[in-house]
């Protein structure tokens, strides 16, 4: 993501996310959203790290919508399906709460991995677990649908690299550790090292704020 020109001020995101929160893929859009709107100003480098909303949720998954169902109830599972049906749509996105949810550590060994190949092949990998996940029914906790998105994304050695349990396990639980201890939920934006900090699926207009202030 960094360019080329000296006069052009650096900006690093780290972003703590998990991969089935669907705040977490509003604020990416809306970051983008601005990065794009800050291309002339800014070179940015942008770094994934993990969260986890359910650490103990099962690795062969569970119906979507009964998990949220039963955790919220239904008529507060209802009202949340709605309300983010409407953001994604203004996105031009359909929400869909079919398929199944369930553990995401494999997602974030690939994350973790992807951003050892450069920080931009991670940033369109997260892009497209959170496009099939939200939006195509795909399992997050799926080998082939893990394995799809990064063939998508030019990820090399994915398949070699997620068949062995252990690789990149110390790596997401350090960051786990490191990143999750001061913070209640996600999507949590740290810019220029904790120079400035936004939760939640904020517009563009306030990351743009938030690079301005970043770097004064």
């Amino acid at each position: 993501m960094a360019g080329g020109s000296a006069a052009k001020k650096l900006i690093q995101i780290d972003i703590i996310s998990d991969t089935v929160c669907p705040w977490c893929f509003v604020g990416k859009k809306n970051l983008d959203k601005a990065l794009e709107a800050s291309r002339d100003r800014y070179d940015f480098e942008v770094r994934w790290h993990p969260f986890q909303l359910n650490p103990n949720a099962p690795k062969e998954g569970v119906d979507k919508k009964r998990y949220y169902e039963e955790k919220f109830g239904s008529g507060m599972s209802g009202r949340m399906e709605s309300r983010m049906s409407e953001i994604f749509r203004g996105h031009g996105l359909e929400y869909n709460l079919s398929g199944l949810t369930g553990n995401t550590l494999d997602s974030h060994r690939l994350i973790y991995f992807a951003g050892l190949q450069g920080h931009e092949k991670q940033h369109e990998l997260v892009g497209e677990l959170f496009l099939g996940y939200f939006t195509q029914e795909k399992y997050i906790g799926d080998r082939e649908f893990l394995l799809e998105s990064a063939r998508k994304i030019g990820v090399e050695g994915a398949a070699e690299f997620l068949e062995d349990p252990n690789n990149g396990l110390n790596e997401v639980n350090e960051e786990l550790k490191k990143y999750t201890k001061d913070i209640n939920g996600v999507p949590h934006f740290l810019i220029n090292n904790g120079k400035q900090e936004l939760s939640g699926g904020q517009p563009p207009e306030v990351f743009l704020r938030a690079f301005e202030a970043a770097t004064k």
